[in-house]
């Protein structure tokens, strides 16, 4: 049988060749799309047990490391232990290279809670030595052996460079890391950083109360656990991840149903060669798995290159979208199975498609698929009309009349490609698909930039936040462009019942929605003193509903509780964030200073608001919108979407192409027959580039009622359920997909314009 399968598809080279290059450019897409999407979903949890993240960080004032680990030794749950120093705004140099914001960590025996990729680690007792974050050392291109300065420690070896996923890299993170052992300070040294891991995690909430409990009396306390550093990371990044991820699985399923379509068309071509075989006597059973046989002989080649070409493709973006987080890739063995899987899942998905519609035309009558092949054909009445004949090419003017003959032509390339209807809906679906993936791809980018630059993307409805003496407020209002001032209080704190979960509170005196008005998913907006707005995040995360109570523990000042009134859907913190009126919140910590945030006019001067403010002695602060303005971050992340996205415009060419080519191979007589009768190659070129855009407008149409309806809904649903994400795609946007799959028609039709005309002429004659 595989010998049989492989000589019929050798007889059909040219069908097997497009057939494979289909299967080719789909598995291209899902090679980039696993690449990026598994890698960037695995990151975090892959980077956090290569470094052996500890599951509570605990920050506190400098202690004797008797008295603290007296006492951290005595909580419950506790695996193991480790102590830091860490000093911060130090000065560090190093290669021409300079910063005043370094974080030079002493660390002390024990676990590290970070992984070394180059070098070695600091020894213990050893001076002179030092392990540099590896963000600072490829910002600054530093390697091991280079020489690094460090305030208070002068000049340092670099010993090795490390990853700490605590945290995202430098510069994204504007603090450089750096770590010396206690022999830098000649073992003098006190820690202020405890690092816990525990021997259930899942239990720790019980060891953060007992935490506590056995550290009062050393000030001010704070803990942090694995879910809280996930959240800080999301604060620079998190969402464009998940975005990314999501984006990644879309693509995923567009793939497959592109597959899918392409193989289901191959066999709807060859229902006349099925048909011969059952009147030769070939049983259903036989024919479906000779069928199997051919499409798996095909798809396994195709398959693997394609989405080895895919993960090559996109692998150095993805790895440095991993190296700005502070992340580790899975490597050439960690990414090979799910890339062996994922060559298994298109072979398997070809097959089927191939497999499943030629067992089910075998067990119809073999005259019955003779008759029902893939052309079909009109009434011969239809072709007469008021006593004129139509000729063979299906239209009713001469080809050499020049009365209406371009859009005769273009309308007879028009009937060429939808006449096989089954094929036509088969390439107008794959090339739908392509287009709602392409414009999700320019939604999501713009998206990216709105989360960048617009704070009003996670529901800000200010434009300015200063340092500013509340008396003076009023003075603010009265400048000209302003149209509210308020005053924003905010601090980070924790669930009182499960310590482990952070939350962020943030209160306005009055109607918060003046100034930030996220989405009511659920109940109703806060009235009184004693009531909360959460995020969805955070309800779904304590199990919130209206009506619930907020137990919150606030650092330093005890605890405050409120009935939730109401939930909403809110991006920033991960949707962990609850508006309150600032009553409660002043009471138990009454040195907490506001924010004043300003809201201006739809068409004031920002520029001149802000001299005014700065005149009154304002000091301006950033406005937080979703992900980072780092322009290396952002330069990388553009690279990782160009790798998808050529991915993506490949399989479109591709579609449009076998299209095209199947449609002249099958109307190579009634072409011949024009080209007999003396068209020239613009006049074929006219009557397939009416095939071309009868497949390419539609699907064009299609593909952003695809996005708008599906795509863009999955995506922000599996991005973040917790907020709205405006993933639609902008008129600028849809004109823009259309043109681009215009311009891939008329590509197509040129290359299969030039294979035709290559053609001799008595070829196709003799198939008329």
């Amino acid at each position: 049988m595989i010998r049989d399968a492989l000589a019929a598809l050798r007889a059909r080279r040219g069908r097997t060749v497009l057939a494979a290059l289909g299967v080719l450019a789909a598995s291209l897409v899902v090679g980039t799309s696993v690449t990026v999407g598994y890698s960037l979903a695995t990151g975090f949890e892959r980077s956090a047990e290569r470094a052996q993240l500890p599951d509570v960080i605990a920050r506190f004032p400098e202690q004797r490391l008797r008295r603290i680990d007296a006492r951290v030794s005595a909580l419950p749950n506790l695996e193991t232990r480790s102590y830091r120093f860490e000093a911060l705004n130090e000065d560090v140099s190093g290669n021409g290279h300079y910063t005043g914001k370094g974080a030079v960590t002493t660390v002390f025996e024990g676990r590290r809670g970070y992984t070394v990729v180059d070098g070695r680690d600091v020894r213990d007792g050893e001076s002179g030595a030092v392990v540099v974050e590896r963000g600072v050392a490829r910002e600054w291109d530093l390697h091991v052996g280079d020489e690094l300065s460090v305030e208070e420690h002068g000049t340092l070896r670099v010993s090795g460079i490390a990853v700490s996923p605590d945290n995202v890299a430098f510069p994204l993170a504007s603090t450089a890391r750096v770590y010396v052992s206690r022999a830098e300070h000649g073992g003098r040294v006190r820690p202020n950083v405890a690092l816990l891991w525990l021997n259930d995690p899942d239990k720790a909430d019980v060891t953060l109360a007992q935490a506590r409990a056995v550290t009062f009396g050393l000030g001010k306390l704070q803990f942090i656990t694995r879910t809280g550093v996930e959240i800080l990371l999301s604060q620079a990044a998190g969402i464009v991840i998940s975005l990314l991820v999501a984006f990644s699985l879309v693509a995923l399923v567009a793939a497959g149903t592109m597959l899918a379509a392409s193989a289901h068309a191959e066999v709807q071509r060859r229902l006349t060669g099925l048909g011969v075989q059952r009147a030769l006597g070939f049983g259903p059973g036989r024919i479906a798995a000779q069928q199997a046989v051919e499409a798996t002989l095909l798809a396994v080649p195709a398959a693997a290159l394609g989405i080895t070409l895919g993960a090559l493709l996109v692998a150095r973006p993805a790895a440095e979208l991993l190296a700005a987080l502070n992340e580790l890739g899975p490597g050439p063995t960690g990414i090979a199975v799910p890339l062996v899987l994922s060559t298994a899942g298109v072979v398997a998905l070809v097959v089927a498609a191939a497999t499943w519609p030629a067992w089910r035309a075998a067990r119809r009558p073999p005259i019955e698929i003779l008759r029902g092949g893939d052309l079909a054909r009109k009434p011969r009445g239809r072709a007469r009309r008021r006593g004129e004949s139509s000729g063979p090419l299906g239209h009713k003017s001469h080809p050499n009349e020049p009365a209406g003959r371009g859009s005769g032509l273009f309308a007879l390339g028009v009937r060429f490609a939808t006449a096989a209807r089954g094929r036509w809906f088969a390439a107008v679906a794959t090339i739908a698909v392509c287009a709602g993936v392409v414009t999700l791809m320019l939604a999501l980018a713009s998206l990216l930039e709105r989360l960048r630059e617009d704070p009003g993307t996670v529901g800000k409805r200010y434009q300015l936040a200063v340092q500013l003496d509340p008396s003076l407020i009023p003075d603010a209002e009265r400048l000209p462009g302003v149209r509210d001032v308020g005053e924003r209080y905010s601090i980070d704190a924790a669930d009182s019942f499960r310590l482990g979960e952070p939350i962020r509170l943030v209160a306005y005196p009055g109607d918060h929605t003046r100034f930030e008005n996220p989405p009511l998913a659920e109940g109703r907006r806060i009235q009184r003193p004693n009531e909360v707005e959460v995020g969805v995040g955070m309800a779904d995360a304590l199990g919130l509903k209206p009506g619930s109570t907020l137990a919150a523990q606030i650092p330093d000042g005890g605890e405050i509780r409120f009935k939730v009134a109401g939930i909403v859907r809110a991006l920033e913190n991960d949707g962990r964030i609850a508006w309150i009126q600032p009553d409660k919140l002043l009471a138990t910590r009454p040195d907490l200073n506001p924010q004043v945030v300003v809201r201006l006019d739809s068409n004031s001067n920002a520029a001149a608001v802000t001299e005014g403010l700065v005149e009154l002695g304002a000091e301006l602060q950033p406005v937080g919108a979703a992900q980072t303005d780092n322009a290396a971050f952002l330069a990388v992340l553009a690279a990782v979407l160009r790798g998808v996205g050529l991915a993506v415009g490949l399989v479109c060419l591709y579609a449009l192409v076998q299209a095209l080519t199947v449609t002249a191979r099958e109307r190579r007589g009634a072409v011949a027959l024009l080209r007999a009768t003396g068209a020239d190659a613009p006049t074929v070129g006219l009557v397939l580039a009416g095939a071309a855009v009868a497949v390419a407008v539609p699907a064009a149409i299609a593909g952003v009622v695809l996005e708008l309806a599906i795509f863009g809904p999955a995506v922000s649903r599996l991005a973040a359920s917790f907020a709205s994400l405006p993933l639609g795609a902008s008129v600028g946007q849809i004109a823009l997909v259309i043109g681009g799959l215009l311009l891939l028609a008329a590509l197509a039709t040129l290359l299969v314009a030039r294979r035709v005309m290559r053609e001799p002429i008595i070829a196709g004659l003799r198939e008329e």
